[in-house]
């Protein structure tokens, strides 16, 4: 008993035959095997060389463009600009549930 489960263990295969059926799959299986290891090698390539570098500039440029416009508000803040509250803007048919100006409204950016 002991054999036959260190046979089961090592992989080898018992009572069974191999039939032209199964050694077709098994080929077919084989050659898809080898046409993706050069595909998923090509993947990982472009994964490492294309995307993360893009990743890093994308990242960068929006750090940017964050760190300029928080310039431009710091900038308005100390100009002291006058926000105009327009009649067409902030119409409400109807009262917010929360209230008016808590649940999204920031007094610093929002009119």
């Amino acid at each position: 008993m002991a054999s036959r489960i260190a046979q089961a263990a090592k992989g080898i295969r018992f009572s069974s035959t191999q039939s032209a059926e199964s050694a077709a799959w098994l080929a077919e299986r084989a050659a898809i095997k080898e046409h993706a290891g050069p595909a998923a090698e090509t993947w990982r390539k472009i994964s490492i060389y294309v995307c993360i570098p893009a990743l890093i500039a994308s990242t960068a440029n929006a750090y940017n463009l964050f760190a300029k416009h928080q310039e431009h508000l710091e900038h308005e803040r100390h100009e002291g600009h006058e926000k105009v509250k327009y009649p067409y803007m902030r119409i409400r048919s109807k009262a917010f549930p929360w209230g008016d100006e808590t649940l999204f409204y920031n007094p610093d950016i929002n009119l």
